[in-house]
């Protein structure tokens, strides 16, 4: 089965890795968090080649997690994070505290700071009921309405 023929499997992990499930897209997204939006800045950033990552960014605009627009000033077009994108943050912070947990052994290359008090920011799986923190030993996966769709 192709990569792509996935997205239509019934399962919200599966569709979510057709689109953000290899590593150039996961790091253009890094970089427009970090405040790049033109073409030559996410080439110069991540160092790929303009065909893969015009097709990244394609994808990306594609699925509303990026739209592509005039830049307030100059004569250029820029990427921009919609609602959709900001909402992979989190995917991202995760990915970062599993690196500083087990791929840093120094320590954390860098520190993502809460602006108001300087804490520190970490992605957390709580109950959305008990607000209690949860791990994987907690969870039990059943059947909701997208795959009781897909069955009938």
């Amino acid at each position: 089965m192709r990569y792509e023929e996935l997205a239509d499997e019934p399962c919200s992990i599966t569709r979510s890795l057709v689109v953000l499930g290899d590593r150039w897209t996961l790091l253009v997204m890094k970089a427009a968090f970090s405040g790049v939006r033109r073409f030559n800045g996410f080439q110069a950033y991540l160092g790929i080649s303009r065909s893969r990552l015009q097709d990244r960014l394609d994808r990306l605009v594609e699925h509303g997690i990026l739209v592509k627009q005039p830049a307030a000033v100059g004569a250029y077009e820029e990427y921009r994070l919609t609602p959709k994108g900001h909402d992979v943050y989190p995917i991202l912070m995760a990915f970062k505290d599993w690196g500083d947990a087990y791929m840093s052994p120094d320590g954390p290359p860098v520190h993502y700071r809460h602006r108001d008090c300087s804490g520190e920011a970490h992605v957390r799986l709580t109950c959305d009921h008990c607000a209690a923190e949860i791990t994987a030993r907690e969870v039990t996966p059943e059947a909701g309405p997208g795959m009781l769709a897909g069955t009938v």
